[in-house]
């Protein structure tokens, strides 16, 4: 692990936060555009490669998994990364505070961001940058592909995170102070992926094995 500078020079590596949703219920405006594979199996693939990527970075010192999918939990852990419980009835902005509030409570001093689990063409030295970027403010966010949401949130050491995702996050995270990340080159950070035409924008970039094996059944441009 390389630890990440930040703005008063002292060295912190990242936490990632990472949400899960319950697989039966994920990507069913993709399963509706692609037919062909059931949208758990899909979810499951993307979270795998996209938290095998992310823990493959020389920035991240270790990646916190929040679902209450057990399924899910399982195969994340087995890759690597530590699983905590979604609590009930908040969503998704709820489920992270809770993550990153249990990352700082082992370590005060991370720096923890959250990333989206549906990232399957996510690459290493991509994320990477987009982090390094993210330690020169208190709070940084990658707005995604579209323009419209996030893919990624930052707080540095002693700030609180702050999620507003769903919907128009970009807006949301810029009027709450955040600031955005305004890289070029990082594609893979910045594409999530919720329908037909999103999956093949991450098949053009290059997907991980586990999306690579799904989508090769699948009769879509791009895929192997």
């Amino acid at each position: 692990m390389t630890p990440v500078p930040t703005t008063e020079g002292t060295q912190v590596g990242w936490t990632l936060v990472v949400p899960v949703k319950p697989l039966a219920v994920a990507k069913s405006r993709l399963a509706a555009g692609t037919g062909a594979l059931p949208a758990p199996a899909l979810a499951l693939a993307f979270a795998q490669d996209t938290v095998a990527a992310a823990l493959a970075c020389a920035s991240v010192r270790d990646v916190v998994v929040v679902t209450a999918d057990a399924r899910a939990g399982t195969e994340l852990c087995a890759l690597g990364a530590r699983v905590l419980p979604e609590p009930a009835g908040g969503g998704l902005n709820a489920a992270l505070a809770h993550g990153a509030h249990l990352v700082r409570a082992r370590c005060r001093r991370a720096g923890v961001a959250t990333l989206n689990a549906d990232l399957p063409a996510l690459r290493p030295h991509e994320l990477g940058l987009v982090l390094d970027s993210a330690a020169e403010f208190p709070r940084a966010f990658l707005a995604d592909s579209a323009g419209i949401g996030t893919t990624l949130l930052a707080a540095a050491p002693g700030m609180e995170l702050a999620p507003a995702f769903e919907g128009r996050s970009r807006a949301r995270h810029a009027a709450s102070g955040a600031r955005e990340i305004a890289l070029t080159g990082v594609d893979s950070v910045r594409r999530d992926v919720d329908t037909e035409a999103d999956l093949r924008a991450a098949l053009a970039l290059g997907v991980g094995p586990r999306t690579a094996a799904l989508a090769g059944r699948l009769s879509l441009p791009g895929a192997p």
